[in-house]
């Protein structure tokens, strides 16, 4: 009958037979040395009293070590992965929220028990202090990933006199500018009140709207990109609308509802008019809006010309905006967490504008340009921060004396507020259309508040501005401008690119940088859906809905819209190339046509040129520094620094695991080790391990774990003709087909010394005792091998099963490390898996880790990527050295690719078994 191994809790076991109607069992505690195991584990930990354990016995001790240690194995692997998907998180070169930092903590935590369990196992009782070590990395790591939400103890509404820049934890950054601006240094801001984030809170507790909100969101899933497939955009679309329909159906609590139309009372009276006269702007002041390295420009909605009756109805509709699909699309993207943006709302006197824009305090695509960049419309701003009207552009010189540039456009339109609610398009007479929608003095004097502002807060400033029809500048906005280091996008366009096939040129640089990708046209939200990761997203307008493809986009080409815009901002804050004005863009360029933009250079290329994309700068991390980036990066200090890098160190010992990685190492470290010494120890000489006799000048190791021999092998060597397993003999078959020609040619350098000494040691064979002698090794049996190997200073796993019946076998592969620097260490890794992926490989890249695995029911199919991967793992050694460019890695493809398909064609000799040293032929 099965003997079955109970797992019950770390150090107690249940051991037992299946028989008919249950399970007989035999309990065995870590205590208890009685009957057979209580023998087996008194022979192993040294005990001599009573009878020694059989042959028969440790036989079936060794299985069940052998299931124990194909479970270390897979929970080794499966921990690595996630890890170097965490090692590739941490580059900023992807996007990832709090649900992926948390999942993938939480699995690769699961996996290390897994592995600490399969350990215990192994070994019993030898290994117990490892679980005490992992709870308490657990628990720093439960610590780092605890939610921090800041206490928010102040009254639900405060006046903008009330608030300064120091109020920004309760008003958010943006009223807090505004009301500093009015109370502190004296500067035309329209009198108002800020809705707190006491009073956010007090709204979303109601009815446990937030709880409803958190859950909708946890269930969400990330796939790490951003959103990047239509699905998972899909998914997000219907998840920000049901959020919103619910936040707009809320009601709002009482009390709140009391401060807010109390406050709008005593504006009025303030004003000097009766209640309910006056109108209002709504704008969106959430907490770590407007926050260094990040803009939310156009993410969240304002709303004007608000009466009192609709004062709440429009205050749940700000709040709700936080849920649209470019606000949480723009929240993942930049690593906020959600539950760190509590939604302040800011409530101001409606200016009555005759003309309004947005100016920067300093030229944003050049921090060595002062100059003041005035864009400006008819009637309110609002049309230069959406894109949807064309703009005035005044540059004035630094210090404010005088206008250096002056572009007026054809303006047939303009924004006012309606007669009833809200905004209005009113059409603009043909005479004033074509004139400056401010005058020079105007400009100067915004020029000269952009100063004001810019001395009084340390920085270059992003302000929006209205002048009203008395004359009067008034400031709505205030916040750190994000400045390229570019040359000025106003220099002349470079020449074209020899041999390249101009479509276009001129525009206006809206963010510099060199993109290529096939166009795709947005015309309508929808279009959002299919947008595809890479594309060059061309809009006739540059709205800020578009802002949500940014992060997946390679370029954007608009129409129209000035490079103050909220569009704009954004791309610069993304390092997404943006070229506006482009006449006819919508039409010009064709669904799908591959083009290169050059937004610097003001020209869009037909097809790749890759002179330009060569030159470059690689894309900026957009994670870094950012709340979900850092919380990740407090976590993985627990995750996946290794420390445990010598087992030949006394150090090496459960006490200095300080990590999870420490953990796998020491682990899977432990469980090789007592599978390589199980049958020597314990005199079981069928499962003791064997040196392979060969000509491979390094030290091969066999394990007989079942079956895998071809009879009983008492003596220490073994043979290629003792061997019963093929898939070990497939491997080996690729590992001898093509001799290893030695280390690469590379450059010389001090550190080159040693890896030539580590790949050419003669001392290799043993008894050498040199300090680079590993021993690489097989576990086997008839369908099933795995080897572990460490060639120079990269380590590969190689695992291979053949099923019976209706069940896939595989080949499996990983491979990691080198010496070289990260760049040829990752370049190294692409071409392995560019090789891979020759071969109906599935390859994972996670920087220079590589994860491959072929799938098949044929055997044959198996056996024949087993070769493949034998040959790549003498073949790829040391190779980092030589990646210094693309060029060296395609050269070294194609001459693996050559050789791979010979081998399996059959034209390479394989060359036959022999002895590695003296005492195997003995």
């Amino acid at each position: 009958m099965p003997l079955c191994m109970f797992v019950l809790r770390p150090g107690r076991f249940c051991f037992g037979q299946l028989v008919s109607g249950g399970i007989f069992c035999d309990w065995v505690g870590m205590e208890q040395r009685a009957g057979f195991f209580g023998r087996i584990r008194q022979a192993l930990s040294g005990g001599r009293s009573g009878p020694a354990p059989s042959q028969d016995e440790l036989r079936t001790l060794f299985a069940s070590r052998s299931q124990a240690f194909a479970r270390v194995l897979e929970a080794n692997n499966k921990a690595l992965e996630i890890m170097s998907d965490l090692e590739e998180a941490l580059r900023g070169r992807s996007i990832f929220g709090m649900s992926f930092v948390r999942a993938s903590a939480t699995a690769v935590g699961v996996n290390v028990f897994k592995l600490v369990r399969a350990l215990t196992e192994l070994e019993p009782g030898r290994y117990d202090a490892l679980f005490a070590r992992l709870a308490a990395i657990q628990a720093g790591i439960d610590e780092a990933l605890a939610r921090r939400v800041p206490a928010h103890d102040v009254p639900f509404v405060l006046r903008l006199g009330e608030i300064d820049r120091h109020s920004s934890d309760h008003t958010g950054g943006k009223m807090a500018n505004l009301g500093d601006m009015r109370s502190r240094i004296g500067l035309p801001v329209p009198d108002g009140f800020v809705i707190t984030a006491s009073g956010f809170e007090a709204f979303m507790a109601a009815g446990d709207l937030q709880a409803e909100i958190n859950a909708r969101l946890q269930a969400l899933p990330e796939d790490g990109s951003g959103g990047g497939d239509c699905e998972g955009l899909d998914s997000r679309f219907r998840l920000a609308s049901e959020i919103q329909q619910r936040i707009i159906g809320a009601p709002v609590p009482e009390p709140l509802a009391q401060a807010i139309l109390a406050a709008y009372d005593r504006l009025c009276a303030d004003s000097g008019g009766p209640s309910g006269v006056i109108r209002v702007s709504l704008r969106s002041s959430a907490l770590g809006e407007d926050a260094a390295g990040t803009t939310f420009a156009g993410q969240f909605k304002s709303l004007l010309g608000v009466p009192r009756e609709n004062l709440l109805s429009s205050y749940k509709e700000i709040i709700a905006s936080k849920y649209t699909l470019h606000a949480m699309t723009y929240r993942l993207n930049r690593g906020i967490r959600d539950e760190d943006v509590a939604m302040c709302v800011g409530c101001m006197t409606l200016v009555d504008a005759r003309a309004g824009g947005v100016m920067y305090s300093r030229n944003p695509l050049n921090v060595r340009d002062a100059s003041v960049v005035i864009n400006s419309v008819w009637g309110l701003p609002t049309a230069v921060v959406d894109g949807t009207t064309p703009t005035d552009l005044f540059v004035i010189e630094p210090g404010g004396g005088s206008v250096r540039e002056r572009v007026i456009k054809h303006k047939d339109s303009r924004t006012v507020p309606d007669q009833g609610e809200g905004l209005r398009r009113e059409a603009v007479d043909e005479g004033q259309a074509a004139l400056p929608s401010i005058s020079d003095a105007e400009a100067c004097e915004l020029a000269r508040l952009a100063g004001v502002l810019e001395e009084a807060y340390g920085g270059p400033q992003d302000i929006e501005w209205a002048v009203d029809k008395a004359g009067r500048v008034f400031l709505l906005q205030c916040r750190p401008l994000q400045q390229m280091t570019a040359t000025d996008a106003a220099a002349p366009a470079r020449a074209v690119v020899p041999g390249a096939r101009e479509l276009f040129s001129g525009g206006v640089t809206a963010s510099p940088g060199v993109g290529f990708g096939p166009v795709f046209v947005a015309r309508r939200e929808v279009d959002a859906l299919r947008f595809p990761e890479g594309a060059v997203l061309v809009a006739s307008m540059a709205l800020p809905r578009w802002a949500a493809l940014l992060s997946r986009a390679s370029a954007l080409v608009t129409e129209q819209g000035g490079i103050t815009g909220h569009l704009a901002n954004v791309a610069r804050e993304f390092g997404v190339p943006a070229l506006f004005d482009v006449a006819e863009a919508s039409t010009r360029f064709a669904e799908g046509q591959e083009v290169t933009v050059d937004a610097l250079g003001r020209r869009i290329y037909e097809g790749k040129v890759d002179e330009l994309l060569a030159q470059a700068a690689p894309p900026a991390s957009v994670m870094a520094g950012s709340p979900v980036f850092e919380t990740l990066r407090e976590a993985t200090r627990l995750i996946l620094p290794l420390n445990l890098t010598d087992p030949e160190s006394p150090d090496f010992r459960i006490a200095n695991c300080k990590t999870y990685h420490d953990i796998t190492r020491y682990a899977h470290e432990m469980s090789v080790r007592d599978m390589f010494e199980f049958g020597t120890r314990h005199g079981l000489a069928s499962q003791a391990s064997k040196q392979l006799v060969c000509d491979v000048p390094m030290q091969w190791w066999v394990i007989n774990l079942d079956d895998g021999f071809t009879r009983e092998i008492p003596e220490r060597f073994v043979r290629l003709d003792d061997i019963a397993s093929p898939p070990m003999l497939a491997i080996w078959q690729g590992i001898v087909a093509v001799p290893w020609a030695g280390p690469p040619a590379a450059s010389a350098g001090s550190m080159m010394s040693v890896f030539l000494q580590a790949t050419m040691n003669p001392e290799l064979g043993e008894g050498g005792g040199g300090s680079f002698c590993e021993r690489n090794v097989f576990m086997i049996s008839r369908r099933y091998a795995c080897l572990s190997s460490r060639f120079g200073f990269h380590f590969t796993t190689i695992e291979s099963l053949l099923s019976e019946g209706d069940f896939d076998s595989y080949a499996g592969f990983k491979f990691s490390g080198g010496a070289a620097d990260e760049r040829r260490r990752v370049l190294r890794a692409e071409l392995i898996g560019e090789v891979l992926e020759q071969f109906d490989f599935q390859v994972k890249l996670r920087g220079d880790n590589l994860f491959a695995k072929a799938e098949s029911r044929r055997h044959d199919f198996i056996l024949e990527r087993l070769r493949i991967l034998g040959y790549l793992l003498v073949h790829t050694r040391q190779i980092d050295m030589a990646m210094a460019t693309r060029g060296a890695a395609d050269a070294h493809r194609q001459k693996m690719l050559d050789d791979i398909r010979a081998m399996l064609a059959g034209s390479l000799a394989t060359p036959a078994a022999g002895p590695l040293c003296p005492e195997a032929g003995a």
